[in-house]
């Protein structure tokens, strides 16, 4: 290709927005070969990454006003009204580190972005024909997912902590003494929950039509969350309702946008016109059109299930668990459980049945994120944690986050652990006198059978973790082959256990936006030591001349790890070499940490160190570390950290090799150091 610089023209100049789910390795190493390549062919460009310590060297409105094009290398969603007027490029992250020539070409002739958040119509996909759609509709569920998870996790715990310590069991269910403590707290967590579906809509419309479709998305969340008491139907449509209304009023705004208007309406149709339009359009559709099959739905699954309670225990506990696990809030959940309380008194048995299956949702999801942690991101895990918490207090909400996430995968695992949850507990005999399900209901003493309830609870929680696991397996192996023959995705070294967020302000956790927290910890320096000829400070002294070996005698990954962790013990900074090899091989068997271009950076989070040390080795021959480019790992980092390392350090570690590995001179450079020295002496490059 042709260096545009050559060609008589002025400089071009590019810029550039990198970001992953979990923002660490992907990101930086896609900056770098964009960068690299940029400069290669004579091009000026900028590239701002979008990390899980926060955006760093962040585009400027100068930046953009002189650019030539902008490459959005991403799989999150990356704000872009900020570039109308520009040619946009945008690809998945992957394909910033494996065709960073070939985006630069392709961005030359990109669409000119109208303006707006989403893509420019017509062009700057990375995919074709479907695949990019159903990548924009992906992004806008996840959008939605994030922005809702810190509602459910803080509605549900306030919930959970009043009904444990101020609630008491009625006929009538869980309740509190007026104006108590407990009481508001319970209140507050009550409010969480009822702004949970408004919001889930609300930023689903959000990433599709920008804040135009923030307003329709977000009434018609509140429609399927309380549509009972907004306007007296006879059930609400759940989070299923509020997946559906926000992909309207996103599609909706979008549109609008595209019908012509005379040039003095245009100022006022995104802040006036598109929003009435589109909240009484989606309003009155929602009303009319959805709330009345939903209606339909509830009345005659209420009459049929009725028609069923003489049926047998195993069949109609089967069947009750089923319909409560289905929608967790919808129409199909409503039904079962209003026909349970409705039996309380005459027959608890499915009361006990509804009971069982209640908590299964959430206890299953939980312990899924436990079972199998590389299926899940980090804010996933921390959800998890915190459902395997709502569970217990029959708080079925915990797991829609999960559910809106992968539908197809957890709603069937679901509603299998559900079944599985409510014959067991039909076939027992459990009984419940109170409306209210879960664990916690049994410490009140309204369970009958309290013995075969919490196995019925364990069977299903069980059932649902395991099938939600081989799904989501299943369906990722079916993507990886599907990927055959594009560029390979570099395995995201993630420390085990570790709490990152999905970048922007969505994250559980909230650690991804420490920002600046511990930046001049990690910057480069000299020590100078008595006697002793001045050496370079690696990673604040956490990398030293007794924490790197020239040459590996190991040959597999195994005996590698142990021997960069009996190094790393010489330092007196490691309790239990034993553990820390165990936690790093768990690490390894969660998903490569080889990262291609013959580098692997295995680590571990464990108590088995007192404070964070880094190794670095070699192996001239490589060793096999499984990593998806089939390059043999030849040098190698070792991360250990302790459980109580304060700040997000470990990222800013990952964060700064990963960068500074895809510089090709420096590799060249670690590889050719002939002793310890020489090697500190590379890696004090590293800023």
């Amino acid at each position: 290709m042709t260096s545009p610089a050559s060609e008589g023209q002025r400089k071009l100049k590019l810029l550039a927005v990198t970001a992953c789910p979990t923002g660490i390795a992907h990101t930086y190493m896609a900056a770098e070969k964009l960068a690299q390549a940029a400069a290669a062919l004579g091009i000026e460009m900028k590239v701002e990454t979008q990390g899980s310590i926060g955006a760093e060297n962040v585009l400027s409105d100068n930046d953009v006003r002189e650019a030539d094009g902008i490459i959005i290398a991403a799989d999150k969603d990356v704000a872009l009204d900020r570039f109308a007027g520009k040619k946009v490029l945008s690809v998945p992250v992957a394909d910033g580190i494996h065709r960073p020539e070939q985006l630069i070409e392709q961005v030359q002739s990109a669409a000119v972005h109208a303006g707006g958040h989403g893509l420019p119509a017509g062009g700057g996909g990375g995919g074709a024909g479907g695949g990019k759609e159903r990548s924009a509709a992906y992004k806008a569920l996840m959008n939605g997912v994030s922005h809702m998870i810190p509602f459910v996790v803080v509605g549900g715990l306030l919930l959970a902590v009043s009904i444990a310590l101020g609630g008491h069991s009625t006929p009538k269910g869980i309740e509190f003494d007026k104006d108590s403590f407990w009481f508001y707290v319970n209140t507050l967590g009550t409010l969480g929950f009822k702004l949970m579906l408004p919001i889930f809509s609300g930023y689903i419309a959000f990433a599709l039509g920008d804040r135009p479709a923030l307003v329709p998305g977000m009434i018609g969340g509140f429609l399927a969350a309380d549509a009972v008491n907004i306007y007296g139907a006879d059930a609400n449509a759940g989070f299923l309702g509020a997946i559906a209304t926000g992909f309207l009023a996103g599609y909706l705004v979008l549109g609008i946008r595209k019908v012509k208007v005379p040039k003095f309406v245009q100022p006022i149709m995104p802040i006036i016109v598109i929003p009435i339009v589109s909240t009484l359009a989606l309003g009155l559709f929602y009303i009319y059109v959805i709330g009345q099959p939903i209606s339909w739905v509830f009345t005659h699954l209420t009459s049929w299930l009725n028609g069923m309670t003489g049926s047998s225990a195993i069949v109609l506990g089967a069947l009750i668990g089923l319909m409560i696990a289905f929608d967790m809030g919808g129409p199909v959940n409503k039904t079962a459980f209003l026909v349970a309380v409705g039996l309380i008194g005459t027959n608890n048995a499915v009361m006990g049945m509804a009971a069982a299956a209640i908590p299964v949702m959430p206890l299953g999801q939980g312990l899924a994120t436990l079972l199998r942690r590389k299926l899940y991101t980090d804010q996933e895990r921390e959800t998890g944690i915190a459902a395997l918490f709502m569970g217990f207090f029959g708080i079925s909400e915990g797991a829609i986050p999960f559910a809106a996430a992968r539908p197809a995968q957890v709603i069937p695992a679901n509603m299998l652990g559900g079944a599985v949850a409510g014959a067991v507990a039909g076939v027992a005999g459990v009984t419940d006198s109170v409306p209210h399900g879960g664990p916690i209901v049994s410490l009140f003493g309204a369970v009958g059978g309290a013995a075969m309830f919490f196995v019925a609870i364990a069977i299903g929680t069980a059932v649902t973790a395991l099938t939600t696991n081989a799904l989501i397996d299943i369906k990722e192996r079916k993507g990886r082959r599907g990927e055959a023959g594009a560029a390979a995705l570099v395995p995201e070294p993630a420390l085990a256990g570790v709490a990152v967020g999905a970048g922007g302000g969505a994250s559980a956790g909230g650690a991804a936006e420490a920002g600046d927290q511990g930046a001049s910890a990690l910057s480069v320096q000299t020590s100078e030591r008595p006697g002793s000829v001045a050496a370079p400070e690696v990673l604040s002294g956490y990398l030293t001349a007794q924490t790197v070996k020239v040459q590996l005698a190991s040959h597999d990954k195994d005996a590698a790890i142990r021997e960069m962790a009996e190094m790393l013990a010489s330092t007196g900074n490691v309790r239990d070499v034993d553990e820390l090899v165990r936690v790093a091989l768990a690490r390894e068997a969660q998903g490569t940490t080889g990262l291609g271009e013959e580098i692997a950076i295995p680590h571990a989070k464990t108590d088995a160190v007192s404070v964070p040390t880094v190794g670095f080795a070699r192996s001239a021959e490589g060793i096999e570390w499984g990593s998806l480019d089939g390059t043999r790992a030849k040098l190698i980092f070792m991360i250990s950290v302790p459980e109580a390392a304060a700040g997000d350090e470990h990222l800013r570690i990952l964060a700064l090799l990963s960068r500074k590995l895809m510089d090709t001179g420096f590799r060249g450079r670690l590889s050719e150091a002939g002793d310890a020295a020489a090697v500190l002496e590379v890696l004090g490059e590293i800023r």
